[in-house]
């Protein structure tokens, strides 16, 4: 009888998910010291040290890396500091599964994480809402009896933050659908929540080599920088980029452009090559990075943009019909503000013409009116569009800053900075989203920008009477709505 009623217990502790269950370090002492004294001296010390920039904005999400503190302890520290005194309830931890493989998201119930500093509660009010909403969510406790990409980021909030709640997520093998359904997830349990926070847990490069590090994690930086999903999803699935968390990554990213958190700004990188003083081929080497995403201000709400979408469809449509352009009023200031603006055309995706003016002479909805009509007729690489073709076309708006000139190429952000050149008569202009489509450097954005646009020899760029100007732009998009 006794032995029924401890098979029983057992059962009942198994299946209603570990409800007492203290899930221990596994890389406590070789990771980072086991000592608790020495992991929070180590700590503090790595926040002294680091000097990232203030962000007064509303702080959602971070990329952190994952290696022993050694190595990625100090980068880890300026994703960490700029979160100090925030007070958050929820952390949400995304982290990949390097030791057990499976497929799809595995999500820890309930109980706590021990790390040498504390115990801190898991929630299970909120991972109940994610668990076994999808087949391929549920939880493997395999998956985390090794895995430390999650428990590395736990003794630095531990040191930084108070009464707060952890969400462990490790994610396998996944696709980008499910990497979508993660993040419609966790924006239903999140639920217009402004203490909840989110991480991803992901190193960079891996291999043999530290000029193939740089050049590949400054390439990853810049698709991260501009939150490009798709091209960071397709040129890590080419190998182009590299993140051993892509799946992390990719899930917070979608995550948080769905809940209007669109800047992501690169506060440190480093490599293990760096941090050992060790740059010589055939040596392995990592790359670390820590990045903050919050909420960009952005000039023009919803409506606002929707309305300059429509406003450029109905006069493409009106003019396609009549030849002439369509009479409009508006009374919304913003839009009566004079603004640069391009409007670009695709056709089953691929380019069908794009026209701007840099300048903003009109009031911004008359420029979209102007362009949208420029676009359709008058690009010369395209023959004019036809009235059947319109259902076919996506339209998109970049609404753009006032032009700023720049001394060197060195204050040009790629993914950030629309660039105009010129040099006496001639000119020509890049979009931001150019870098984005070409997955071009920096050298062969402003190459191709010269040679192919402004009709300059491909390095007139470095000369100094070639001026340089930057712009920022805002884009949207009718596939937004």
């Amino acid at each position: 009888m006794k032995r029924l009623i401890l098979i029983s217990f057992f059962l009942s502790f198994v299946v209603n998910g570990f409800t007492q269950e203290i899930k221990k370090p596994a890389v406590a002492g070789t990771f980072y010291p086991q000592d608790a004294e020495e992991l929070s001296l180590m700590i503090e010390r790595f926040l002294d040290e680091v000097k990232p920039p203030t962000i007064d904005e509303e702080i959602f999400g971070l990329i952190q890396p994952h290696a022993g503190y050694p190595y990625s302890g100090k980068v880890a520290s300026f994703g960490y500091k700029v979160i100090k005194g925030k007070s958050y309830k929820t952390v949400v931890i995304i982290g990949p599964s390097h030791y057990f493989g499976f497929r799809g998201v595995s999500i820890y119930p309930e109980g706590v994480f021990r790390s040498p500093l504390k115990d801190t509660e898991i929630d299970r009010d909120f991972t109940s809402k994610l668990l076994y909403r999808e087949d391929f969510i549920y939880f493997e406790p395999l998956a985390f009896q090794r895995e430390h990409s999650i428990e590395v980021q736990l003794p630095f909030l531990q040191k930084i933050l108070d009464n707060f709640k952890i969400v462990p997520i490790l994610m396998g093998e996944c696709t980008l659908s499910m990497c979508e359904r993660l993040a419609s997830l966790l924006k239903e349990a999140i639920a217009g929540r402004k203490d909840v926070l989110v991480i991803a847990s992901s190193d960079m490069y891996h291999g043999y080599d530290y000029k193939e590090c740089e050049l590949i994690d400054k390439l990853t930086l810049s698709y991260l920088e501009s939150m490009d999903i798709e091209g960071l999803s397709k040129g890590l699935e080419e190998g182009k980029l590299q993140l051993c968390g892509k799946y992390p990554v990719l899930t917070l990213l979608i995550l948080a452009k769905s809940l209007g958190h669109n800047k992501l700004k690169v506060l440190n990188y480093t490599n293990s090559s760096n941090v050992t003083y060790r740059k010589i081929p055939g040596i392995w080497t990592v790359g670390y990075s820590s990045c903050v995403i919050d909420k960009e201000e952005t000039m023009l709400n919803k409506e606002q943009r929707k309305k300059l979408l429509e406003i450029a469809r109905k006069t493409i449509e009106f003019y396609l019909k009549t030849g002439k352009k369509l009479e409009l009023e508006e009374t919304d200031p913003l839009l009566l503000e004079k603004r640069g603006a391009f409007v670009t055309l695709h056709k089953f995706g691929q380019l069908r013409g794009c026209i701007g003016n840099l300048i903003g002479e009109k009031p911004l909805y008359l420029t979209v009116q102007d362009m949208a009509i420029e676009s359709a007729m008058n690009d010369p690489r395209f023959p004019p569009l036809k009235l059947e073709e319109l259902n076919d076309v996506e339209i998109e708006i970049s609404v753009l800053s006032p032009l700023e000139r720049v001394n060197n190429a060195e204050q040009i952000q790629l993914g950030k900075h629309g660039v105009l050149v010129r040099r006496g008569f001639r000119s020509g202009v890049f979009l931001p989203q150019v870098a984005q489509e070409t997955g071009w450097s920096k050298e062969e954005f402003l190459s191709y920008l010269c040679s192919h646009k402004a009709g300059l020899h491909p390095l007139a760029w470095k000369e100094k009477d070639t001026e340089l100007y930057i712009f920022t732009a805002e884009v949207f998009s009718e596939k937004d709505f």
